[in-house]
Parts: structure tokens; C-alpha cells; sequence
């Protein structure tokens, strides 16, 4: 008999539906057509206004009022204040969780998104299938990931774990398995030579990949030009950049005679492979990204984070040797400066370091953690 597992996401930011795929993919790769997996971004199909806009919304406050992030993110920190919090809007959008689980109905529910999990769960009522919640934050997650009613908590570091312990969740329900990200970026590295002659790069030159997510996101354009203008007649350096859905900015980009190579991408559907030809790559600590990198063995420049949300990723991977910190286009230019001029045995080192920290098998881990859920059925 298939069984039906629903995904409970939203896209406001591409993590938490890069997670809720690579599950989906993994859940797909494992168990076949024994499950149905289904995706569910619930704001933008289910709650009501204003928060079925904040899928579209979401790339203009963290762009307008990222100084506004960390406050809120403390404010709202805690394990009573979230339940006060949730309460006093559930009454609004209960109509829209009750009718998104008629809709759907399913033998077991994953929340991949921390606003959905305390409603769904009170939706769903007493006699309710399993629920299992997957934090796709890597330290600092906020305290709404962890509402103990669920029937397992899925975090992806020791340092999260910690975290769901100081909110009271039991440890009998919290297991560290790793962020689930899909099985091509966890594929062997391969001939890095040859995937450069492929996609038009130099052979030799030392390649830098610059993004912004899938928004193109951030002061890109002046990361990009800091690193070529640092680089230029000091070491052989190319750079490869993606501009993600900004058709402004990766036309901005291509009018520009650079000083050394550079290769300007928009939405780059083969973001595996960028990653495999790269030495180096200069990211904002959005967690997927970091988690993507650190599979690729690829030594990490973050060039900016979410106050409060991504702290604990800057701290997971520059405490691990990983990569470093460096906040704006300058500190950027600074930082590649000093990976590269420390010679190949220091990025080989980092990239040692982001190998240790890897866990490639976290989708698949997670799938069959989700699989001992379903119930068993005659």
C-alpha cells in the first residue's frame, strides 16, 4: 500500500525548500513508489494576508530591514514567548491550517519551516498522524523550531541539539543527523581539470565562486569587483559569479571589463559543478549554502549573515577552520587575499576542515528516520 508523507514549507528563503527537496529526492531514492511525497508551501497557498506574502515579500525585508532581524530574532526567543506568540495568531490562521490538512491529508507530516509546526500540530488535533519536524538552521536556530508536541525533533549539529534542550525539548525526542541537501552535491568530486575545460575556465588560475542565492542577493556586484581589483597583477585569479534570478545585476556584471577572467552566470541550475571546479567560495551564511560548500570541500569566505539566525553558522565555520568571516565587499577582498596568499597548502587545509565537518548522507539518513514514523498498515 503507498503511503503519503506531506512536506510542510514555505519559500521565504531558498533553504527551506532546498531541504524540503533534497528529503523529497531522498525519501524518492530509497522507497520508491511505496511513498507519495508531497510539498506544501502553506503561506503562499493556504494563510491568509499578510502572511501568504511573505514568500514574495521575503528577499525585500531581509534586503530593507536586516537590522531589524537580530532584534526580533531575540525578542521573540524563547520557549513561552513563542507559545504566546503562536497562540495569539493562531486563532487567525486556523481556518487555513485545517483546510491545508483536509487538502492533504497524509500518514505523516514533515515541517521544514519553523512557523508551521506549532499550527499544524494543533490542527491536526489528538488523533493525529506522526509529526516530525526537520531544523534547517545550522546552531542558532530559533526557538520556534522546537515545539516538543511533535513526535521527533531532526537537527542538523551538536550545537543545535543543545539548543532544543535549553527549550525543554526531551533528549528521547532530538536526534543530530546532519542538513539534508541534495545527493549532487555530495557526488565525487571528479576531475576538476576537465569539468574546467567543460565549462570554459582557466585550468590553473585559482577560481573564486561569488553568490547571492537564488535572489542575487546582497552587495554582490562590489564583492565581485573588490576581489578582481585586489587580485589583479598579484596572483593568477579567476572569477566565477552568479547573479541568480537579478537580470539586472548579472547584465551589470557582463558589462564590465574585468581585470582578470570572469565568468558571469544567472540562475546556474549546475551550481554542483561551479562548486566542484571552484578553490574558493564567498557565500552569505544562509545554511544550506554553507552546508553545500562544506560537501564540496570548498574553503568558505562569508560575507555576511542574519543577525541572530546565521551567527551560529559564522561560528561553525570559522571555529572549524573552515573559512572566515568577513562582512562587507572589503573585509571580502581581505579575506581571499589571505586564503590564497597563504599558498595551496592553506586552502587545502580549509578545505580538509570543510571535508570533516561534511555529512553527506543526511538526506538519506533523515528518509529513513522519517520511514520508521510511518505507521504500519494491515
Amino acid at each position: 500500500m503507498i503511503q503519503h508523507i506531506v512536506i510542510l514549507m514555505s519559500d521565504t528563503g531558498g533553504g527551506h525548500r532546498a531541504s524540503a527537496e533534497a528529503i523529497q529526492e531522498a525519501l524518492s531514492m530509497k522507497y520508491g513508489e511505496a511513498l507519495q511525497v508531497e510539498l506544501v508551501d502553506v503561506f503562499k497557498a493556504y494563510t491568509p494576508y499578510p502572511f501568504n506574502r511573505f514568500p514574495a515579500w521575503y528577499p525585500t525585508i531581509i534586503a530593507r530591514g536586516s537590522r531589524l532581524w537580530g532584534p526580533g530574532f531575540r525578542v521573540s526567543d524563547g520557549a513561552r514567548r513563542m507559545r504566546a506568540l503562536v497562540g495569539a495568531v493562531y486563532p487567525y490562521t486556523r481556518s487555513a491550517f485545517r483546510k491545508m490538512l483536509r487538502d492533504h491529508p497524509a500518514d505523516l507530516y514533515v515541517s521544514v519551516h519553523p512557523l508551521l509546526t506549532m499550527p499544524a500540530v494543533r490542527a491536526l488535533g489528538r488523533s493525529r498522524p506522526p509529526v516530525i519536524t526537520v531544523v534547517t538552521d545550522l546552531v542558532s536556530a530559533h526557538a520556534f523550531w522546537f515545539y516538543p508536541k511533535v513526535d521527533r525533533i531532526i537537527v542538523p549539529t551538536e550545537g543545535a541539539c543543545q539548543r532544543a534542550l535549553r527549550f525543554k525539548v526531551p533528549l528521547d525526542k532530538l536526534k543530530v543527523i546532519g542538513l539534508p541537501v541534495s545527493q549532487k552535491f555530495s557526488a565525487p568530486a571528479g576531475d576538476k581539470l576537465a569539468l574546467r575545460a567543460q565549462l570554459g575556465w582557466q585550468p590553473e588560475a585559482v577560481a573564486v565562486l561569488v553568490v547571492g542565492g537564488g535572489e542575487g542577493m546582497g552587495p554582490l556586484f562590489e564583492i565581485a569587483r573588490g576581489i578582481a581589483a585586489t587580485a589583479n597583477g598579484w596572483h593568477p585569479l579567476q572569477l566565477a559569479v552568479v547573479a541568480g534570478r537579478n537580470e539586472a545585476l548579472r547584465a551589470r556584471l557582463s558589462a564590465v571589463q574585468w581585470e582578470i577572467p570572469a565568468h558571469i552566470y544567472g540562475f546556474a541550475a549546475n551550481m554542483p559543478d561551479l562548486m566542484r571546479a571552484a578553490d574558493l567560495f564567498v557565500t552569505k551564511a544562509g545554511p544550506s549554502s554553507v552546508i553545500e560548500a562544506i560537501n564540496a570541500g570548498l574553503p568558505i569566505v562569508l560575507s555576511g549573515a542574519l543577525p541572530g539566525q546565521e551567527e551560529g553558522n559564522v561560528r561553525f565555520v570559522v571555529e572549524n577552520g573552515a573559512g572566515l568571516w568577513a562582512p562587507g565587499p572589503e573585509k571580502v577582498a581581505s579575506a581571499v587575499r589571505q586564503l590564497i596568499g597563504g599558498g595551496p597548502e592553506a586552502l587545502a587545509q580549509a578545505a580538509a576542515n570543510a571535508r570533516r565537518l561534511a555529512r553527506p548522507t543526511a538526506a538519506m539518513e533523515i528518509a529513513e528516520e522519517i520511514a520508521r514514523y510511518l505507521p504500519v498498515k494491515a
